[in-house]
């Protein structure tokens, strides 16, 4: 297999001299560049899987560069590096979907080994989305679970709550499936949030969580690329909505939120309840089952969630103990 190609843009040839350095026993394709212009006509010409790009430079600057580059080749994965500085501008460029991740300079080795890492891991990602195969799509999935131990069997069991939820509904087939490969892989756009914020043990700060949240756009753009059906996307970008309009990303309300997305939002915020988190302890399935009732008509479709709730009371499988229902036993 050919290795994919990763191309590093600099002005300054000590710097794209470290970086190849750095990366001398790394197995994909070093590309350099010393200028947005040479970029582009690299890209122009072969497959690049990644860009890592400068701000600063003459001519043309890192984030000019990189929304060149999505325009060309949607697929590549973006990286800005920038001075401290420089720092609302990248958060900009992030929020905006410019760019996957920023590295501030001077970059310390293992995280920038590290956002190569993830940016291919992403690269391949959507690639593999492509084949539309359940055993792949499940996978993947489980595969982006390895960033956070704590969320292991997550996307499973979301797709057994989901299931659940959606058999109420007159819902065909195919409706079905969809809400399957979403909820699988929901969280997809984990992959561009570093470890470190995923799991950390205390409350974020606004630039943190501005990362975090940040997830499911990445995700979507991930799907849209691999060109994956409208409702899969619709889940991934719209399952941290809100009923009453006060999630993200795009603070949709009651029906404006795809039918697919207020499905599987009851069954992701029903297995954090009932999961231990780095923030918190899991809930008895008491405690959940009040708690849903709270969210009813704020956070969460209140005739979807009422529809749950009534799973939960028939469901022998819940109610035998709270192992059970976190889907540990």
């Amino acid at each position: 297999m050919v290795p994919e190609a990763v191309l590093f843009v600099d002005d300054e040839e000590k710097i794209l001299n470290s970086l190849e350095r750095l990366f001398l026993d790394d197995d994909f394709e070093f590309l350099r560049a010393s200028s947005g212009a040479a970029a582009l006509e690299l890209i122009q010409q072969r497959p690049v899987a990644m860009v890592v790009s400068d701000h600063c430079m003459p001519g043309m600057n890192g984030i000019e560069l990189l929304s060149r580059v999505r325009g060309l080749s949607p697929e590549t994965v973006r990286v800005l590096m920038t001075a401290h500085a420089d720092l609302a501008t990248a958060v900009a460029a992030i929020n905006q979907g410019e760019i996957f991740r920023f590295l501030s300079k001077p970059w310390d080795d293992a995280e920038l080994k590290g956002v190569v890492i993830d940016g291919l891991f992403r690269y391949r990602l959507a690639g593999s989305m492509r084949s539309r195969d359940d055993s792949t799509l499940r996978s993947l999935g489980q595969m982006v679970e390895l960033k956070d131990p704590y969320t292991k069997g997550h996307c499973d069991r979301v797709a057994d709550y989901a299931q659940r939820i959606a058999s109420v509904l007159p819902l065909e087939g195919e409706a079905l499936k969809e809400i399957r490969y979403g909820s699988w892989l929901h969280d997809c756009g984990k992959v561009g949030v570093p470890e470190e914020i995923l799991n950390f043990p205390g409350p974020l700060n606004p630039q943190q969580y501005s990362l975090v949240k940040n997830h499911s756009q990445w995700g979507a753009e991930v799907a849209l690329q691999a060109r994956l059906a409208p409702a899969v996307v619709n889940i991934i970008r719209h399952h941290h909505e809100r009923y009453d309009g006060k999630g993200y990303p795009w603070a949709l309300a009651g029906k404006a939120i795809p039918l697919e997305a207020r499905i599987v939002s009851i069954a992701d915020v029903f297995d954090a309840m009932t999961s231990d988190r780095p923030y918190q302890r899991k809930l008895s399935f008491g405690g959940a089952m009040e708690m849903l009732e709270r969210l009813r008509g704020t956070s969460l479709d209140p005739e979807l969630t009422g529809a749950f709730l009534d799973i939960l009371r028939r469901d022998e499988d819940f109610r035998d103990g709270d192992d059970r229902v976190a889907g540990q036993g």
